[in-house]
């Protein structure tokens, strides 16, 4: 459904939107944690937007994220997020967000703090800042929000302090980017998630089922009688992915 809402210094100035259901991200490799969300053609088409275009989607909190459409939802009003854009947006998969196109500005500041424990003072020096910018370009931002940064051994947890100027940006090779020196809470960033486990599709449905279900519709189970799981027991040979599974 696509309704309008008003935008800029006067209400007649309108701008599409839509809602859309929000699924998990079934592309690895390339888009995994670079704010990419994926879309049908046909919605794309009612936002008027195309292949790269900057989206605002709002949930219980905003983000930000570029859009290429999805070739396997055509006509399905549903949106791929993987589990950066969607902690962003305070969502979880199966709720719903709202979509629109958004007007974002090249950003002439960045200013970012690292949310990887591997990031010391000392490693922050003008190449390691350099990487990141190229890492980072034309990749939209939105102060609050978590920005992941490819690297070799693990990807890089930064959150978006502050951006000038203010609002929905996008980086370019000429943006200045600013790192504090001092971490935030680590601990509080979730660093996998089921979109970084690959193979396991069955196992990762049937641990929703147990554990999402009972924590997000308590009344349902209580409704039908059902004592809901205290907890679940992962069994298997070491290197199949038991630890993985319990950190996502």
């Amino acid at each position: 459904m696509v309704s309008q809402e008003p935008h800029g210094d006067t209400e007649s100035k309108k701008r599409r939107e839509v809602m859309l259901r929000v699924a998990e991200a079934r592309e690895r490799g390339t888009t995994a944690n670079r704010g990419v969300v994926r879309i049908s053609k046909y919605v794309m088409s009612l936002l008027g937007i195309g292949k790269g275009d900057i989206v605002e989607i709002i949930g219980k909190k905003r983000t930000v994220a570029r859009v290429m459409p999805s070739h396997i939802d055509d006509n399905k009003e549903i949106i791929r997020m993987d589990g950066v854009l969607r902690r962003n947006a305070g969502v979880t998969i199966g709720e719903y967000v709202i979509v629109r196109k958004a007007r974002a500005n090249p950003a002439l500041l960045v200013k970012l703090a690292p949310a990887s424990p591997d990031i010391s003072a000392e490693s922050i020096d003008p190449s390691f800042i350099n990487y990141i910018r190229k890492k980072l370009n034309r990749h939209p931002l939105l102060e609050g929000n978590i920005v992941v940064v490819p690297a070799l051994n693990e990807p890089l947890h930064f959150v978006v302090l502050q951006t000038k100027p203010a609002g929905i940006v996008y980086v370019t090779l000429d943006t200045q980017i600013q790192i504090l020196e001092k971490p935030i809470d680590y601990e509080r960033i979730p660093h996998v998630t089921y979109d970084d486990i690959g193979g396991m599709k069955e196992v990762i449905e049937r641990i929703r089922e147990l554990v999402e279900l009972p924590l997000r519709y308590p009344e349902l189970f209580k409704r039908l009688g059902i004592e809901p799981p205290k907890g679940i027991l992962l069994i298997g040979p070491p290197g199949v992915g038991k630890t993985l599974l319990a950190k996502a």
